[in-house]
């Protein structure tokens, strides 16, 4: 009898665990909030409501026209009109340029990348150096819009920034992406096929409609032209009328990770210690830039743009360093860790060969859009 209750209690443990493991940076983020907390008392203050409540409307919209499979039908109608590799390589890539500026870049991957992986196994076509450019596509396409990222959405909500001067600062990212990314595209192989891929219907026109509605309720709320709580009942209220199993089917531990960051960062963001470094090294533009995109590497651009923003009013560099700080290490985005996973499932003797791939490209983008940017805005006086 005891070592059947031993069992059970074992097997409970090992339950845990696995949830813990299941959401790493979840589990790293709990970790720092709760060891934040033995040195300072956590506040309700720390927490950022409009960016939670943001963060909760985009993800039940997205997940609705997932389960509609609105963004497959668009893909593959797209696909199927193609003759050669290239070619494929490049819509996939642009895919996730351009649909990461509204559905951020996480759910860009999340939908396209599994269509590059089945257009892979179907045609015997090694697309590595595609997967890793659409990596790169949704993170550097993420940054033009407030929504395309979360901490784009951060710093959007928390410095109160007006539309116009937000995109005026990101778009030269945006311009350079499109242009370094076309010349990428420019050297993939060049392979003749015919990829036929079954039509996909849309399973409800009309509730299709209405998340397009809805979808805009809440765009008009980021913009600041509703309230986000009235946003937040209208989409809250949309779920449970058309499909209530949605709200089983969110991420919670993204919104939950979001929690233990702000919690985290509002603890140790209060502490003398940390006051007083911020204070020595974010001194001017310059500084704030190189110091989130060198942070991002280490820590993720989410969270270093949540630290940071406790310290500077400088918005401009804060919001160009820690989205271009999405380049280079596997971490800095958690973006790219959501396509390492993917690729891995379906090539998972291919780790190695993808971190070192990966590390090429990244680094190389990290280093251009690092010192590009700097220099423009050196010449406009905008730094």
């Amino acid at each position: 009898m005891k070592e059947s209750v031993l069992i059970q209690n074992k097997r409970r443990l090992k339950l845990n665990l696995n949830f813990l493991k299941k959401d790493i940076v979840f589990t790293i983020s709990l970790v720092l909030a709760m060891g934040s907390c033995l040195f300072q008392s956590p506040k309700i203050d720390y927490l950022n409501f409009p960016v939670l409540i943001s963060l909760f409307n985009l993800m039940l919209a997205i997940k609705a026209f997932e389960e509609l499979r609105v963004l497959d039908k668009f893909a593959i109608s797209i696909i199927n009109k193609c003759n050669n590799s290239k070619s494929v390589s490049a819509i996939l890539i642009l895919l996730c340029f351009f649909s990461s500026m509204l559905v951020t870049n996480d759910v860009a991957l999340l939908t396209f990348l599994p269509l590059t992986l089945v257009i892979s196994r179907k045609t015997k076509m090694p697309m590595l150096d595609t997967v890793i450019l659409q990596t790169v596509a949704a993170n550097i396409g993420s940054s033009l819009t407030p929504m395309g990222n979360p901490q784009n959405l951060f710093i959007y909500t928390f410095y109160g920034i007006k539309p116009v001067p937000f995109f005026m600062t990101v778009l030269s990212l945006a311009i350079l992406g499109i242009i370094s990314l076309y010349f990428f595209m420019r050297r993939l192989e060049r392979k003749e096929l015919k990829v036929e891929m079954a039509p996909i219907q849309v399973t409800d026109s009309k509730k299709t409609l209405a998340w397009s509605v809805i979808l805009l309720i809440i765009l008009a709320s980021i913009f600041g032209v509703i309230p986000s709580e009235a946003a937040f009942i209208i989409t809250l209220m949309t779920a449970v009328i058309l499909n209530h199993q949605l709200l089983f089917k969110m991420d919670y531990l993204l919104l939950l990770t979001f929690i233990c960051f702000f919690i985290f960062v509002g603890n140790i963001s209060n502490t003398n210690a940390v006051h007083t470094l911020a204070n020595a090294s974010l001194k001017d533009s310059a500084s704030v830039y190189f110091n989130s995109i060198l942070l991002s590497q280490f820590i993720s651009n989410v969270p270093a743009s949540i630290l940071l923003a406790e310290f500077t009013p400088n918005w401009k560099p804060l919001l160009l360093g820690v989205n271009i700080g999405g380049l280079g290490t596997i971490i800095a985005s958690m973006a790219s860790v959501i396509s390492y996973k993917l690729y891995i499932q379906s090539y998972p003797h291919e780790g190695k060969k993808y971190l070192l791939k990966f590390s090429l490209y990244n680094f190389s983008f990290l280093a251009f859009f690092t010192l590009i940017p700097y220099v423009i805005f050196k010449i406009l006086k905008i730094f």
